[in-house]
């Protein structure tokens, strides 16, 4: 591959990454939804359809109802996208011209309208933004090789000045050693012991 082709991929990945970035921060299914379900209930009491040498037209005498549902209904899909504050008021407005259309405008768009308004503003309301991480970060103790086993300990560490931290500084820094000197001497067999008073007993 030339350098040319490489620079065309790398800019397509930067704004596809952009673009799921800028996705991901507002109800993008439900704007999507709610744009596509004007369209057909403000085009079909205008559409002139031909069956062959038949003219057909599906006028109504609520045609401009039925155009300004369509147009409201795109422009509240827009504001989901570029003002997500109001994707409440949005939705519960969507939902109410879905069914308006009902009756106003052929079936809401013969069905289809109605159906995607109706499915928009649902999603609309019941969307939520995503809390961010409170360090701004990824918790280190998830990250690959953390050392965080399945029981969940693995990855603690102390907090400076706790009574624990200084083990687990040496344990960071000489791991064979801290257990070997943390773990318990059991007596071989036939060795002696002394103990505390320096008697000497046999094992």
């Amino acid at each position: 591959m030339s350098a040319e082709t490489h620079g065309l991929r790398g800019r397509f990945g930067y704004w596809r990454f952009r673009f799921r970035v800028w996705r991901g921060q507002r109800p993008f299914w439900a704007g999507l939804l709610t744009l596509l379900a004007g369209l057909p209930i403000a085009y079909f009491p205008y559409a002139h359809l031909s069956l062959g040498a038949l003219s057909l037209t599906m006028a109504t005498t609520a045609g401009s109802g039925s155009l300004i549902i369509g147009v409201l209904l795109v422009v509240l899909g827009l504001t989901m996208w570029f003002q997500s504050a109001v994707r409440v008021f949005s939705g519960v407005a969507s939902i109410l011209l879905a069914l308006v259309s009902l009756v106003v405008s052929n079936f809401g768009g013969f069905v289809v309208g109605f159906l995607l308004g109706l499915i928009g503003g649902a999603l609309a309301v019941s969307w939520a933004p995503g809390a961010p991480p409170a360090d701004g970060g990824a918790d280190p103790a998830e990250l690959p090789g953390s050392g965080r086993g399945d029981d969940g300990d693995a990855g603690y560490v102390p907090p400076p000045g706790s009574p624990y931290a200084a083990a687990y500084g040496e344990y960071q820094a000489d791991p064979a050693g801290a257990q070997a000197a943390t773990a318990p001497q059991h007596p071989v067999d036939g060795a002696e012991t002394v103990d505390a008073n320096g008697r000497h007993s046999a094992g």
